[in-house]
């Protein structure tokens, strides 16, 4: 399946050795073992899983779309242009969990004990219901069960436009506390702290997880997302660092090699 891409490779930065562009050539994302993220079989699972979800979510849905618009102004549902596939927009859907604003007048990323925040708003967005719109765009064949979260235009990283954003995805659980750790970054610095420290790591971490991807792998995904929501606890492990054997020399120990190997499991 060919790839709409002007340049032959894109260029990305490791969050952990920033003056060493990774390199990440267009030939790999279609010759790759990543054929599953690009399959018709992935999408059959995802029109199916959909479907079903949006079904089964109907009356939960209209509850949470009635709290919502009862327990603060403003319309149920928020919409947002995002980054998909080849970088094409497309309208985000989610339950509104914060209240509404004028453009321009708050961080575009949101901190854990975000004022903005609805008191029906914390609760959905700690056990995810807020998404559960998303559905429709999986249906619709926008999103994906698992990809890439879609982000907009500016801080959508090159590496998610060779996959269909997603639900849930294995960066998404490795940053699943993201909002606490931004909770800890002054206002005016959010955005640049992102761009250095975060977006890397989640873009580098998404495009190797859809490289080697299969449906067993994004089912394990989906089950961790899901029990992730429900127990804190759960959700690590997807990676774990291999420390290189300590060699020690008589009266001398061997420097530990700066680099740490990241797996997939």
């Amino acid at each position: 399946m060919p790839i709409i891409m002007q340049a032959e490779e894109v260029e990305t930065q490791d969050g952990c050795d920033e003056d060493v562009p990774i390199l990440v050539k267009a030939e790999e994302v279609v010759t790759g073992s990543g054929s599953w993220s690009l399959s018709f079989a992935k999408r059959i699972m995802d029109f199916t899983v959909s479907l079903v979800a949006l079904v089964a979510a109907l009356v939960p849905g209209i509850i949470i779309y009635v709290l919502v618009r009862v327990t603060s102004q403003g319309p149920g549902f928020f919409r947002q242009k995002r980054a998909g596939y080849r970088g094409r927009l497309f309208t985000l859907y989610k339950f509104r969990t914060m209240e509404v604003a004028q453009d321009g007048s708050g961080p575009c990323l949101t901190r854990d004990a975000d004022p903005r925040i609805t008191t029906i708003g914390k609760i959905l967005r700690k056990v995810k219901l807020d998404e559960l719109p998303q559905f429709y765009n999986v249906l619709r064949g926008e999103m994906s069960l698992v990809g890439p979260r879609p982000k907009l235009p500016v801080y959508a990283a090159a590496t998610d436009a060779f996959y269909h954003p997603g639900l849930t995805g294995f960066a998404t659980l490795l940053f699943r506390r993201e909002e606490q750790l931004l909770k800890h970054v002054a206002p005016g610095d959010l955005d640049s702290f992102y761009e250095r420290r975060i977006k890397p790591l989640k873009a580098r971490a998404d495009f190797q997880y859809m490289k080697r991807a299969s449906f067993f792998s994004d089912a394990r995904i989906l089950f961790r997302t899901v029990f992730a929501s429900l127990i804190p606890s759960v959700g690590v492990g997807l990676v774990r660092k291999r420390q290189p054997k300590r060699r020690f020399v008589f009266g001398q120990r061997a420097r530990r090699s700066p680099s740490l190997r990241t797996e997939f499991e």
